[in-house]
């Protein structure tokens, strides 16, 4: 069952915009924690065919389960291409145990997942995967994109997550064929959620400002930037000094840093890509780091916000943590701060 948040809904047509209007309080989970903490989770969904997953799948969510339970983490946000490679054709799909509920089995994964779609979920039934809301317990997929305030526990800090639908923004690609996006399916519908993207970023005054998509704004990988929303997302993101950008799409784990905004790519959750064919279009003091080699079986991303800092950690499946960032809050980032 989806989270008890109170949800606003403003319309009820195909278009209609849906955020959790009220705080997401972890005190009153009765913890002692200070910080919020959670996993940012890309690309893991499985195969369409037995046995339904990949080693990659397995190897990555046994060592979030350990990373939860000794680092802690109080949800995970799953980042899109959650079933691959047609997402699912109902709510009745088989899918969601064979590479969902039967994967992440763990007591400490046992937590919120805050879910977006991704280019190849968008090929299926994306509504069925909303409506699974209302069937498990921990599955949080309230609309195609929404958004989630946070109070940091026991501080007067307050945390903004933004969720996005970039395939609806950007339109639909084939990994085989479109290195970018096509044009969306609807104008109307595209422009309709940037619109309520600018609101929401105005309207801010969270100390930390975080956006998730799909797509990539920067990669220098398979993919590389996605032009849309260098264009159409980038500028925001600036003017409205947001802390960082959560993505997937390109297999692997990147860290780039922008005007003192971090660009995590998080899409190693169930394969893996060293291609580096697009750096020449990331400029060179961007980039800050990258993994996609094989070896390293899968990873994800760490983040861990408190009063002060956010601090993001890249995990390998095999046990590791590869690098670290730290991010300031709003107030405090600099126009050129890019170290």
């Amino acid at each position: 069952m989806a989270s008890p948040l109170m949800l606003v809904f403003l319309s009820a047509l195909p278009g209609v915009l849906c955020y959790y209007s009220s705080f997401v309080d972890l005190e009153a989970q009765g913890s002692n924690q200070s910080s919020i903490r959670f996993l940012v989770l890309g690309d893991w969904g499985g195969l369409p065919n037995p046995p339904y997953v990949t080693p990659i799948e397995t190897a990555t969510a046994r060592m979030m389960a350990k990373t939860a339970s000794q680092m802690g983490a109080d949800f995970i946000l799953a980042v899109g291409d959650n079933f691959y490679y047609k997402g699912v054709t109902d709510v009745n799909d088989p899918r969601f145990q064979e590479t969902f509920e039967d994967v992440y089995t763990q007591d400490s994964l046992n937590i919120p997942w805050y879910v977006i779609a991704g280019n190849h979920d968008h090929v299926g039934n994306v509504k069925a995967q909303i409506e699974y809301s209302q069937r498990s317990k921990r599955w949080n997929f309230p609309y195609y994109y929404y958004e989630m305030n946070f109070r940091i526990p026991r501080t007067d800090s307050t945390l903004t997550i933004i969720m996005l639908d970039t395939v609806l923004l950007c339109g639909n690609s084939d990994d085989f064929l479109d290195q970018q996006p096509r044009a969306p399916r609807s104008g109307v519908l595209a422009n309709r959620q940037l619109l309520w993207l600018q609101e929401r970023l105005a309207k801010s005054k969270a100390d930390y400002l975080l956006v998730a998509g799909h797509y990539p704004v920067w990669s220098i990988s398979e993919h590389g930037p996605t032009d849309c929303l260098l264009k159409n997302l980038r500028p925001l993101l600036k003017k409205y000094k947001a802390t960082a950008y959560l993505c997937g799409h390109d297999h692997n784990l990147q860290y780039i840093k922008e005007s003192g905004i971090g660009y995590v790519v998080s899409g190693a959750g169930n394969f893996m890509d060293p291609d580096v064919r697009h750096r020449n279009r990331v400029p060179k003091d961007y980039l800050k780091f990258f993994s996609g080699d094989a070896s390293t079986l899968g990873g994800f991303a760490h983040i861990e916000v408190n009063k002060k800092e956010m601090t993001v950690t890249f995990i390998q499946a095999r046990g590791t943590s590869l690098y670290r960032a730290v991010l300031k809050k709003r107030d405090d980032v600099l126009e050129d701060d890019n170290f």
